[in-house]
């Protein structure tokens, strides 16, 4: 190994000092020169564990330094943990320190997966010195608010397992068997199955680090400035943001689907960059295989299969061009590469997942400049079509018990598991998700929720890019929310004698907060409100003798937190009432989709 230096501590602004091990390019022909530009990787998850020593070794053996660090409080760096919000400062004293060591040419780039995406976006929001460019994988918040912490008003509970889990392994890094006995005592479905937790009274009680940001981030209910922070937030941050090359990589079934295109959107428009986006049919950090979840994709999927190259020669290409001025891969002609699903055969493959399919292209813009926002009416009696209704009154309700909700079913899911799984599936309840309950019927048999689909279409129709849903809705609640998910319906065939109903995307919104994210309206029972359900983008073709479909209820648990329709934050309710929730669809109120549709050739 060409490690060099191992756990160097570096100190931090404040005195703290972060665990830093430092991997050099092997120098022994004296006329190699003794300088080397750097690439930087902040992790949580162990500077020395996982693939990150052998990412070092690649880059090391192509003539760059790897600095590979742990984050404040974790591993074997000093200091507490608080998650995202230490990073900005962090990061940029990382930077600041990199450019005082002797080995230092003056060039630095950044790459990571996930939170070491985020640990980027913080650092590169106070536009620091000597950064050249970033590759950021299914990661960096372009507002937390909105997508990734909470959603439109409720609150993403993947928090919960991601931090139970990390401070299990924190108390097995610092070798503390009495805290790792209490907290293995512990079932992870008890996370969900005792909710709400009070300070001092939940199951990370042992870890008051990682139980006070968990609590702090999830009574943060309204969008205040604890949301615009560096490190949860680049759109509040855009004009220091740093003006530098930069790759963003996500996927559709990726929690983080929509701060990827969001922040390619915003920076490409305010930066010089140049800013590129690649959007995979992955889950999160699923760049690396064919499938998602139960779905096929078909062997072009992974970003590797596309582009010819594996993961480390395609990032080191990135680098070599912007940091050494030399790159052999046309992806970097490419301002964005758009995995395109669909068109597979809707039989089972050998491995026992759908046939969807898909397939790569290439585009100069996001959203695309040629889309067509269309759209699609909810209708009476389940029907969905580009007709507006014509009845002067029609309604569909449904009673919303927040002791019995809709369980999750795949989607946009990162740190979930065990309790969560990520990605495409048919929408039946089985005893692979938790919350599902025999006999495991399909979720459009539930009475709480509420089906809107097409006629058999005629020929195939494409959806890439963010679908809104328009709904018209009352409640007898004080608050409540509504959900709204897309699927592609294929029809019945030998494998999928009932068909197969597959969720691409979903999302959630918070009636009280229709207002304003700042200041909380309860609702009027009864009166009738339109809200905008925004879902995280996709890319789709629907084909000939498939229905396209909108599923509508009032939640998706444990995916999101439960609304008690009381009007309080779920994290504080004392209770929970049911409330009787109605979707209008008439001339009034006309209830719909706005999807965009693409019509052109491959």
């Amino acid at each position: 190994m060409n490690i060099k230096y191992k756990d160097t501590m570096v100190e931090m602004r404040d005195g703290t000092r972060l665990a830093t091990d430092i991997y050099l390019p092997d120098s022994d022909n004296r006329k190699s020169p003794t300088i080397f530009p750097t690439l930087l990787h902040r992790t949580p998850y162990g500077k020395s564990s996982g693939e990150r020593p052998e990412e070092a070794e690649f880059f090391t053996e192509h003539g760059y330094v790897v600095v590979i660090q742990d984050c404040r409080g974790r591993y074997h760096s000093e200091g507490g943990f608080t998650k995202y919000t230490e990073e900005g400062n962090d990061g940029c004293d990382t930077l600041a320190w990199i450019g005082e060591q002797g080995w230092f040419n003056g060039q630095i780039g950044s790459y990571g997966l996930s939170y070491a995406a985020h640990t980027q976006a913080a650092m590169a929001s106070s536009n620091p010195q000597n950064l050249t460019c970033m590759w950021l994988d299914c990661g960096g918040f372009s507002n937390a608010f909105i997508s990734g912490c909470r959603n439109n008003g409720a609150f993403e509970l993947r928090q919960l397992t991601w931090a139970f889990r990390e401070a299990l392994e924190s108390f097995l890094v610092q070798n503390d068997p009495k805290t790792l006995s209490e907290m293995n005592k512990v079932d992870p479905r008890e996370l969900f199955l005792d909710l709400p937790w009070g300070p001092n009274d939940s199951p990370l009680r042992w870890a008051p680090d990682y139980e006070k940001y968990l609590l702090d981030i999830w009574e943060e209910e309204r969008f205040t400035d604890y949301w615009k922070q560096i490190g949860l937030s680049i759109e509040s941050h855009l004009k220091h943001f740093s003006d530098i090359p930069q790759m963003h990589l996500g996927g559709w079934y990726d929690t983080y689907s929509k701060s990827t295109t969001d922040n390619y959107v915003q920076l490409s428009e305010t930066k010089k960059g140049p800013i590129h986006l690649i959007m995979g049919p992955w889950t999160h950090g699923g760049r690396s295989v064919s499938f998602s979840g139960d779905v096929d994709l078909g062997d072009a999927a992974p970003v590797t299969e596309n582009l010819a190259l594996d993961y480390n020669h395609l990032r080191l290409s990135f680098f070599d061009k912007w940091i050494k001025g030399k790159s052999d891969s046309s992806i970097l002609d490419k301002n964005i590469l758009v995995f395109v699903m669909g068109g597979g055969t809707g039989s089972k493959t050998l491995e026992g997942r759908l046939d969807h399919g898909g397939y790569w292209r290439s585009e100069e813009r996001w959203p695309l400049p040629d889309t067509k926002y269309t759209n699609f009416y909810l209708h009476p009696d389940n029907q969905l079509g580009q007709e507006p209704p014509t009845v002067g009154s029609a309604t569909s309700e449904f009673t919303f018990d927040p002791n019995n909700p809709v369980p999750t079913i795949g989607g946009n899911i990162s740190s979930g598991q065990p309790i969560m799984v990520p990605g495409g599936f048919n929408q039946h309840e089985s005893i692979e998700f938790f919350g599902s309950k025999t006999p495991y019927l399909p979720l459009s048999e539930r009475s709480d929720v509420r089906v809107f689909e097409t006629n058999l279409l005629q020929e195939q129709l494409e959806v890439t890019g963010t679908v809104s849903v328009n709904l018209w809705v009352s409640s007898s609640g004080l608050d409540t929310d509504f959900t709204a998910k897309l699927l592609d319906v294929y029809p019945a065939n030998p494998d999928y004698p009932n068909g197969y109903s597959l969720n691409l995307t979903d999302g959630i919104f918070r009636c009280k907060f229709r207002e304003s994210w700042e200041e909380e309206t309860l609702l009027t029972p009864q009166k009738a409100y339109l809200i905008t359900i925004s879902l995280p983008p996709t890319s789709n073709i629907f084909a000939k003798n498939h229905r396209l479909r909108v599923d509508i209820s009032s939640s998706n648990f444990p995916r999101f937190d439960v609304n008690p329709n009381t009007g309080e934050n779920p994290v504080k309710a004392k209770y929970k009432v049911s409330a009787v929730n109605t979707i209008h669809h008439s001339i009034q109120h006309p209830s719909h989709l706005i999807l965009p549709i693409i019509s052109r050739e491959n």
